[in-house]
């Protein structure tokens, strides 16, 4: 494993260009992001009121083509988004990055606003709508339509990364986190002697019992969701990640509002350390500006991790929005980072910061992934009672599984694209065999894997991005710039 290990992390430097090389894809994705933002003269500042009327069902019209309605689109994105890359995501940046690196991930979701404004508008734009009157889209849609049959290998390019991308982001990422939080759980109740705990030999690789049971159990859940077993499993968890996320949220407030006294200090620590992070904190070797580069790094890859903004996936759920209106569908789309990483990611951030758990040393290291959040909602909620670490247990179980069975549509989606519909099964049993996977390897493996395989997704996004850049502000214009847009139809 300590090979597969060296190699995942040699392919990480290589598509995100550290810390040997320039960070080549964080000024891919900021820079796409700056350029879009300014061609669209800071559209996300100006059109978040109108966005939320459209979510809020003002301009839905039941004859316009597509699936589902504006907020049904953006709660399906959401749902993908929404998950372990908020809650053992954000502990990762402030792991490797310092508290530094949550200000980096804000910069990426303010400019990642205007890329997923991009992403919808052209996804429903250039969708195709089958016979049965359901709408495929993505970028692998409006590459391939909106560039010209030239551009296809790109976006034949995109769907492959798509895949592979669907195998680790949302998916063995997933299992991971799950898996990790509950072996968390487990070895505060049990004795570190307990059977379940000792680590066995599985297929070469030293996993705890109950860390193999877990992935065994979670990929049976999602087979039998995906696989077109038991539906209700996934309308249950469907039904319960909402309450859990406003639980999570609501949480979180309460921490602060305890903590009142350290909001004012925690901004301070986290702008300060975003362009001087200490090297002693992130156990980073190197001089001034490449600590900086770590910092920004970490921030930009796990921002992406969690908002997706110029990654290509939410594309592939809003381009399914019953609209005419591309526009429209854009605007519904850039509320997600605004969501997802401005607020539910600030709040994660904020509390393990404020609550200094992030410098806690456990067995000689400071903790990572979603054990430091469970440490940092136990110690916030102690004045109240002692088991908030069980609130991040049960989300990131039910965040886990509803990003999984979200992720799989991403994936069977692009395999389509490729290979047609004969592909779609064989791919999601491949998808649940990652899903265990993603389970009993090691952190550094399976998250590597994922920023790899996220870093190859977003660079043909962002090239057709670009370069119908030109195709997105006409669009816009022409919506903007008419007054039947504003024809209130419920």
């Amino acid at each position: 494993m300590e090979k597969v290990n060296d190699f995942i992390q040699s392919l990480v430097s290589i598509v995100w260009g550290w810390p040997e090389l320039m960070p080549l894809m964080v000024v891919i994705l900021l820079g796409s992001g700056i350029f879009i933002t300014l061609r669209l003269r800071f559209i996300q500042l100006f059109k978040t009121g109108h966005a939320i009327d459209v979510i809020r069902g003002k301009y839905d019209n039941p004859q316009d083509a597509g699936d589902i309605n504006h907020f049904q689109a953006l709660a399906a994105a959401l749902s993908a988004t929404v998950g372990i890359g908020n809650i053992a995501g954000v502990a990762t940046a402030i792991h490797y990055g310092g508290p530094g690196a949550l200000f980096w991930m804000w910069i990426t979701a303010i400019f990642g606003m205007a890329l997923k404004y991009a992403e919808a508008t052209l996804a429903v734009q250039f969708r195709k709508i089958n016979p049965d009157g359901s709408a495929s889209g993505g970028p692998m849609y409006y590459i391939e339509k909106g560039l010209g049959p030239a551009w296809k290998p790109l976006a034949i390019a995109f769907a492959a990364f798509a895949v592979v991308s669907s195998m680790g982001t949302g998916n063995s990422i997933q299992a991971f986190t799950c898996a990790d939080q509950i072996l968390s759980e487990f070895k505060l109740a049990l004795s570190p002697e307990h059977p379940l705990l000792a680590p066995i030999n599985f297929l070469g690789i030293h996993v705890e019992l109950v860390r193999l049971f877990t992935g065994l159990f979670l990929a049976t859940l999602v087979a039998l969701v995906i696989l077109g077993g038991i539906k209700r499993i996934g309308k249950v968890a469907a039904r319960l990640a909402p309450f859990m996320a406003i639980v999570y949220v609501v949480s979180a407030l309460i921490i602060l509002s305890i903590h009142a006294d350290r909001i004012v200090p925690t901004f301070a620590t986290i702008l300060s350390e975003a362009f001087q992070p200490r090297a002693e904190l992130v156990g980073f070797v190197g001089g001034g500006f490449l600590l900086f580069l770590n910092t920004v790094v970490w921030g930009v890859k796990r921002g992406l991790f969690s908002n997706e903004a110029g990654q290509g996936s939410a594309p592939i759920a809003h381009a399914a929005a019953k609209t005419n209106e591309p526009a429209r569908e854009g605007a519904v789309a850039m509320i997600g980072p605004l969501v997802d990483t401005l607020i539910i990611c600030s709040l994660t951030g904020l509390v393990i910061v404020s609550t200094q758990t992030y410098e806690v040393v456990v067995d000689g290291a400071r903790l990572n992934g979603s054990p430091l959040t469970a440490l940092a909602f136990k110690t916030g909620l102690s004045p109240l009672f002692p088991w908030g670490d069980k609130i991040i247990t049960f989300s990131v179980f039910l965040f886990a599984l509803s990003t999984a069975i979200s992720w799989s549509y991403y994936g069977d989606r692009s395999a389509e694209y490729l290979f047609g519909p004969g592909a779609i099964r064989p791919y999601k049993i491949f998808y649940v065999c990652a899903h265990f996977a993603g389970a009993i390897v090691s952190l550094e493996i399976v998250w590597g894997f994922g920023d790899v395989a996220l870093g190859l997704m977003a660079i043909p996004n962002l090239i057709a991005l670009v370069v119908l850049s030109g195709k997105v502000i006409r669009t816009t214009n022409d919506y903007f710039g008419r007054e039947q847009q504003w024809r209130v139809y419920k």
